[in-house]
């Protein structure tokens, strides 16, 4: 099997392209890959398999590699191509988010199909972008229920930033309908945005609290001491209280 560094680069249209002549502001996409794998863990790799992740990168090292390379938006293009997850990450750390256009991020949400990439894209670049509003609407009710996952975090970042404009209520309906049945991506990013409304926004907290009970979301999930439950009754009544203390 070749080496990460000299593998080849699938286009969308199927054609191959060597990685190792692909150059960009100085730094070879293979030079990138080729440290990228002198990076991996075996160990890493075995923990990160558990949730779903197929990378053995020391996320704290990859911080390292991403800013001694800085912001290289052609870069970090050319390494999402490679649809490798470590260099997929990497990439989110040195594009500019505001670089994207919204066709662009609709596509990277789709083929972000590891949970730390999509956090990771969702949270550092999808958030950050002028189109984002626009596509919590096109995102929320899409029938891929990890690309409705990603409307539902923009929902959230809303509730707690920017509520002006939202149908809380109406979201509340939604959740109250959905979540109990969705699958776990989208339920536990329906379920953060209910704990969120409930937290915010006072006059709603009593129903989002009440729909917390009745449906059972996370009830049951196992929270290490000193961690708070991610059960919405637990998490909303938690935050208050340290809200109120404060």
């Amino acid at each position: 099997m070749p080496a990460l560094a000299d593998r080849l680069e699938l286009t969308r249209e199927g054609q191959e392209v060597e990685v190792a002549r692909t150059t960009v502001a100085g730094t070879t996409v293979a030079a990138v890959l080729a440290e990228l794998a002198a990076l991996e863990d075996p160990k890493v790799r075995a923990v990160n398999e558990k949730h779903g992740d197929d990378h053995g990168v020391n996320l704290g090292r990859l911080r390292g590699l991403a800013k001694r390379l800085k912001t290289q938006q052609d870069l970090a293009c050319r390494l999402w191509e490679t649809d490798d997850t470590a260099a997929q990450l990497l990439a989110i750390l040195i594009c500019r988010p505001k670089a994207f256009a919204r066709e662009e991020l609709d596509v990277m949400v789709r083929r972000a199909r590891t949970p730390k990439v999509h956090g990771w894209l969702v949270n550092y670049v999808v958030k950050k972008s002028p189109h984002a509003d626009e596509l919590r609407l096109a995102w929320s009710a899409d029938p891929d229920p990890v690309v409705a996952s990603a409307g539902w975090a923009l929902a959230t970042e809303r509730v707690a930033k920017k509520p002006e404009g939202l149908d809380l209520s109406g979201l509340l309906d939604v959740i109250e309908a959905q979540m109990r049945d969705a699958p776990d991506r989208l339920q536990w990013a329906m379920n953060h945005c209910l704990a969120q409304i409930g937290i915010e926004h006072p006059e709603h907290r009593a129903r989002a609290i009440d729909i917390g009970e009745r449906l059972e979301v996370l009830k049951d999930y196992p929270t290490p001491a000193n961690c708070t439950s991610p059960f919405a009754p637990i998490w909303i009544t938690e935050m208050v209280r340290r809200q109120h203390r404060q």
